[in-house]
């Protein structure tokens, strides 16, 4: 009975982590570093502030939190510290997805809840705090939330919003129907009071449905995002919206053909946005006016990528992910974007509007920025399917790169600006003393070569070192199905 108990008193021990937390088996087996004190020596800090990098430096992680950052040759180094030599590598903040759903795409507008593969993947590569962006099974992503935290499952910090705000006329039937402003007001109430902390307006609310739940979420210290189409970006930073999703290409405001209050979609939406003029006239104007309502822009380059023929270049670990079912259904429908009797039936042409559209989508994010505006960083994993959780949000780093933005402003945009909108600019998104130790160990310099963001060797969050290798190997052929 003694050996039974000494021995149980020892297994507990081993799951209390650096940070105080217990972690279930399930979770211990994808740690990789785990002490009260770490060292990370001799390492390339990137501290997501946009400063230049910092060569060979310590970082001393104790309980969970970032103690110390110093120039190598005058750092100290605790006796008892776990000390890990990373000369070549570069660490950055963990990144802070704020387009990251739980879901994907699975055929005839319905989509599935990847409670399993997604948590994973999004932690594996590097992201270690999540807005979700919108909620199809908002329950279970609350569930989720908390059975990370309580360390019972491997994942991402989150912040899950609550249902979509849709209105009437909506194509997708797992989202409900506001029936108007009152409507709008009782659900955000009640999903704050069940524990979300932020709401996605989406396509086809009205504009005293936005109103109101602008309103009500406002009053309770909670902020609005939102994908729109029947509600212009101007009309919805007069209504006081905090956040707008995706960018100049779902913003039907210009188009000569939209009606007040209607949801204007046809094929030659993109090729019109396409010839906009961003550094003047209206758009311009635009821009002006969310910078002066302090309204944020969350990019989702990724999501717009997938459907331009020819690109991107479909990479062996997305195919590897993906169940077998859902690679056939993604490869499926990329072959059928750059189908030519397909877009010459859709469109006229047999070049597809969607490449001018994308760069017309990256000069609008680049003018933004430069004018002024906040920039968000997320993925948005839905669309055609193939933009997976985590592999996302490091392909949209390296697309705002292409947009023109430095790697280090990529970085920052990808980092500090996220954990600023959300609030935790104090405890996340830079690199400095105090904060909690959610650091990406990266092989390689991402501040000179910014595809060096996808080779992940260990993702801290509070301290604790996770293994992407492993992670991404747990959830190979699942992502998609479960």
């Amino acid at each position: 009975m003694r050996q039974f108990v000494a021995a149980l008193i020892c297994f507990l021990a081993s799951f209390r982590l650096a940070s105080g937390q217990k972690l279930s088996p399930e979770v211990r087996r994808f740690v990789k570093v785990d002490a009260p004190l770490v060292a990370l020596t001799h390492v390339r800090v990137i501290d997501g502030t946009g400063a230049a990098p910092r060569e060979n430096q310590t970082i001393v992680l104790s309980n969970g939190k970032i103690a110390s950052m110093s120039d190598a040759a005058d750092a100290t180094v605790p006796k008892d510290a776990q000390v890990l030599d990373l000369h070549g590598d570069s660490v950055i903040p963990g990144l802070v997805g704020m387009h990251d759903h739980l879901f994907y795409p699975m055929g005839d507008v319905i989509f599935g809840e990847m409670g399993f593969s997604f948590p994973r993947l999004y932690l594996a590569a590097g992201v270690t705090t999540i807005r979700t962006g919108g909620s199809i099974e908002p329950y279970t992503d609350l569930e989720i939330r908390d059975q990370i935290n309580r360390g019972e499952t491997p994942g991402p910090k989150m912040h899950v919003t609550g249902p979509y705000l849709e209105g009437k006329g909506t194509f997708a039937v797992q989202l409900h129907q506001l029936s108007g402003p009152e409507d709008a007001t009782r659900t955000v109430n009640y999903w704050l009071d069940e524990g979300v902390d932020n709401f996605k307006a989406y396509n086809f609310i009205t504009a005293d449905e936005l109103s109101a739940a602008i309103t009500a979420a406002h009053k309770r210290g909670a902020k609005v995002t939102g994908h729109l189409c029947s509600i212009g970006f101007r009309e919805a930073a007069a209504l006081g919206i905090d956040n707008l999703e995706h960018g100049l290409l779902v913003d039907t405001e210009f188009f000569p053909w939209k009606k007040p209050g209607e949801c204007p979609y046809t094929p030659k939406d993109m090729d019109f946005v396409s010839k906009l003029d961003v550094q003047s006239g209206p758009v311009h104007g635009m821009i002006l006016e969310l910078i002066q309502h302090h309204v944020a822009i969350t990019s989702t380059l990724p999501v717009f990528e997938v459907e331009v023929p020819g690109r991107p270049s479909i990479q062996r670990r997305v195919l590897d992910t993906l169940s077998p079912d859902a690679r056939s259904a993604f490869l499926d429908d990329k072959v059928r974007m750059g189908d030519q009797s397909r877009l010459k039936r859709i469109y006229g042409s047999e070049v597809s509007p969607m490449a001018a559209a994308f760069k017309k989508e990256m000069e609008f994010e680049y003018a933004f920025v430069k004018a002024g505006g906040t920039l968000l960083a997320g993925e948005d994993p839905t669309g055609i399917g193939g933009i997976l959780a985590g592999f996302g949000d490091q392909r949209e780093v390296e697309l705002l790169v292409e947009a023109g933005f430095t790697p280090l402003e990529a970085i920052h945009i990808a980092t500090a600006n996220g954990a600023q909108f959300l609030g935790e600019a104090d405890r996340i998104g830079t690199i400095a003393a105090g904060k909690a130790a959610d650091l990406v160990v990266i092989k390689g310099d991402p501040s000179q070569k910014i595809e060096d963001i996808e080779n992940t060797e260990i993702v801290f969050k509070d301290g604790i070192g996770y293994d992407p290798a492993k992670l991404i190997e747990s959830v190979r052929g699942t992502a998609g199905s479960r």
